[in-house]
């Protein structure tokens, strides 16, 4: 890269810092050792929850968490995220990227000969790995009868409970609580169904691991963002057998406060500038936030119909109607109407004109 900085350079982000251990005392380290004797699992589950105090006893938190939460689109300026280095504050922003992250020479010539290795192609984790809606539905169903309560199937209703955020559910649709220590009970009591929930998914979306193995034959670089915490996500991709084509992941833990900022990122960690990236998704929010990022999108029809994705490069109902070559075409600027199988018309060359003389005499 040509530029003044390293692409992992811009991984500590503001909202994600934390206190190393060795910042401590040697002292409070030692005696709260000698004390108070933590088992290996639970380190590790309160390490990627950030919190030990209401750890539910198999290995899930219970606090709300991002999954139901309506978060912003962001980047409606071409504005990023702030990062700190050794100089000082770092603001990275889409032009930012786009300007630095240029192809060395020999990455150009690498290109050349292989051109699907320049892009990098970005997943969303919900609807588009994994089938996160009917975890959801089931999550809202089983606190649902856990509470003695029922959910209509109003098509608004559920659509209110799967893309609405937890607080607007409980409050104004569903009408449930009755004081904020209530909502904080029932807010924590869903994210715990959902993670349950979440150790049962074991099958990607249909098609998605051929297509990731086509990417992964042709040497693309592919990331996955989800604002879920890094060691649940790992498991998720594991028991999916996804986890090795995936060379870069974004989650809670990176801090970002949008969509738009998790596919900055993403691209970041792919070493990839933002309008080499193309993005998957089947929300119209993060086909929006893409756009914002300069990325080309590729939107998944199923939770949302195909007229409410006609802002999309591109929409296919499975990943099997993709092929690597569509990744090059989608470049071409001419929209999703290129993809389509076209007719090679010739055009006849014009007759050409025969020259003649006059003598005037």
């Amino acid at each position: 890269m040509d530029c003044n900085f390293r692409p992992s350079s811009l991984l500590s982000f503001t909202t994600s810092s934390r206190f190393r251990p060795s910042h401590l005392p040697t002292t409070i380290l030692t005696s709260s050792r000698r004390n108070r004797p933590i088992p290996r699992k639970s380190l590790v589950i309160r390490s990627a929850t950030g919190s030990k105090q209401n750890d539910s006893g198999n290995g899930f938190f219970m606090r709300p968490s991002k999954v139901f939460m309506e978060e912003e689109i962001g980047a409606e300026y071409g504005e990023g995220f702030e990062t700190f280095r050794p100089d000082g504050l770092l603001k990275v922003d889409v032009d930012f990227l786009n300007d630095r992250m240029q192809e060395t020479f020999l990455q150009r010539i690498r290109y050349a000969m292989k051109p699907d290795e320049a892009f990098g192609l970005i997943f969303s984790w919900d609807n588009v790995v994994a089938d996160t809606r009917s975890l959801k539905l089931n999550a809202w169903r089983q606190l649902a009868s856990e509470e003695g309560k029922d959910i209509a199937e109003d098509g608004d209703i559920q659509r209110s409970v799967l893309y609405a955020g937890a607080d607007h559910v409980l409050r104004k649709v569903l009408c449930w609580e009755n004081g904020e220590r209530e909502l904080e009970r029932l807010k924590s009591r869903l994210s715990q169904l959902y993670y349950e929930n979440l150790l049962k998914l074991s099958i990607p979306m249909e098609g998605l691991e051929e297509w990731l193995d086509a990417l992964y034959t042709a040497g693309i670089p592919c990331a996955v963002t989800s604002c879920l915490d890094r060691i649940n996500l790992l498991a998720a991709l594991q028991r999916m057998g996804l986890k090795k084509y995936f060379q870069a992941i974004v989650s809670e833990e990176d801090g970002m406060e949008s969509i738009a900022h998790r596919f900055l990122s993403a691209s970041v960690k792919l070493d990839r500038k933002p309008s080499k990236c193309v993005v998957f998704e089947d929300d119209p929010r993060g086909i929006t936030a893409a756009h914002n990022c300069t990325m080309m999108a590729v939107a998944l029809i199923g939770a949302h119909p195909a007229y409410e994705l006609v802002q999309a490069d591109l929409a296919v109902a499975t990943f099997s109607e993709l092929s690597v070559i569509n990744l090059r075409r989608l470049f071409a600027h001419k929209g999703s109407a290129f993809m389509d199988l076209q007719k090679q018309t010739v055009e006849k060359s014009p007759p050409r004109r025969k020259l003649t003389i006059d003598t005037i005499f």
